[in-house]
């Protein structure tokens, strides 16, 4: 009988530490969002609906741990016989919150921790762009007669007076040059989550209620700030594009001689002179090419949450219910797999639980309590 009150005044104790564990939230949970950057307002919804899955998720957990309370403290007013069966739920309980046990057996409230995976996805660095070749005209030289003497008489008496005139010829005919200036960029650095948001919860300080020599520990939620990460990627700020350059014409200046006064007697025929001159001339006239350039990502990987941490009953080890046969092994195993449990003297002590609790947290465990996971997992015998 005095066993069975030490247990139900302990589940006294836990129920309050859990109920102050809450209550150092705070109630309602503010939750800080960074503005959306490129994002639709689908994402926004689905945000708030989370937020608010959340917040019931936490007062349901409050509902549970007032229960609890309830359920303990009528526990510990009724003083029952040991026995198997459940004390009933209090009103406005919807579920028996603390397990049903035989004589003998202990069990704790531990805490689940959470369950996270790596998640790699793609991300943008540099966006498509557009690349422009211009390729150039093509020209080819041809020869061309130009007048250079035009036709004259000439007289066999009184000649022909002539005078020698300047004329412009076109060498080159005028020609248009493209020229490409290149696509202008600049960086610009982008936030990237890495790891969300998520709660941890971490022992508190505060006045500790003694209840019949019962002490209560006080656990507090904490919230830990999502993880970003910042990423520079190259932005297009103005697109290729190509210049035009036209080159005037090109002209020589011939001298040709000219009739001033014909012959007034008998004319002789002059017949005209020509010169052979090369020009350049256009062929196939300058055109441009664009090129697509494809974008370019950049893996990142970042740590995404499963499933929540969680306060589970589980059955236990302690004073009540092991022999010191028992916690020897467990010590020894502790020792064997690197963690100091202090003297190998089958004492529950404060050394041992401290080194249970390290092998649990290495080993993804649920801490609270020396639960028989954690025993199977250092590979105890408990039936022996």
């Amino acid at each position: 009988m005095k066993r069975t009150m030490v247990r139900i005044l302990t589940g006294t104790g836990l129920a309050v530490a859990m109920l102050a564990a809450v209550g150092c939230t705070g109630g309602t949970h503010k939750v800080s969002v960074a503005p959306p950057q490129q994002k639709q307002t689908a994402q926004a919804d689905q945000d708030i609906a989370k937020l608010k899955a959340e917040l019931a998720k936490k007062e349901r957990t409050i509902k549970e741990y007032e229960c609890a309370l309830k359920e303990a403290e009528a526990r510990a007013a009724a003083k029952p016989k040991v026995t198997a069966a459940p004390v009933a739920a209090p009103s406005g309980c919807k579920t028996q919150l603390l397990p049903p046990a035989k004589p003998g057996e202990c069990y704790a409230r531990v805490f689940v921790p959470p369950v996270y995976k790596t998640v790699t996805e793609k991300v943008l660095v540099k966006g498509p762009g557009e690349k422009i070749k211009v390729i150039p005209a093509k020209y080819k030289w041809v020869e061309e007669k130009v007048l250079v003497k035009e036709a004259g008489e000439r007289v066999e008496v009184v000649p022909a007076k002539y005078k020698w005139v300047e004329e412009k010829v076109l060498v080159k005919e005028p020609e248009v040059r493209y020229v490409e200036v290149p696509a202008k960029y600049k960086w610009v650095e982008e936030k990237v989550l890495v790891e969300p948001e998520h709660t941890v919860w971490k022992k508190g300080r505060g006045p500790i209620e003694r209840i019949d020599n019962a002490t209560g520990e006080i656990m507090c939620l904490v919230k830990v700030p999502a993880k970003y990460r910042t990423v520079r990627k190259k932005v297009m700020v103005e697109p290729p594009k190509v210049k035009k350059i036209e080159t005037p014409p090109v002209y020589k200046t011939v001298k040709k001689r000219v009739m001033v006064e014909p012959p007034k007697t008998r004319t002789i025929t002059i017949p005209p002179v020509y010169k052979t001159v090369k020009k350049k001339v256009l062929v196939t006239p300058p055109k441009e090419q664009r090129i697509e350039i494809p974008p370019v990502y950049k893996t990142v990987t970042r740590v995404e949450k499963v499933s929540d941490g969680r306060l589970e009953w589980r059955r236990v080890l302690c004073e009540t219910n092991a022999t010191p046969g028992m916690i020897m092994k467990i010590q020894r195993a502790l020792k064997r797999a690197g963690f100091n449990p202090g003297p190998i003297d089958g004492v529950l002590g404060s050394e041992t639980m401290r080194a249970v609790r390290a092998f649990q947290k290495k080993n993804g465990l649920a801490t609270g309590g020396l639960t028989y996971e954690t025993i199977k997992k250092l590979g105890v015998d408990i039936a022996g």
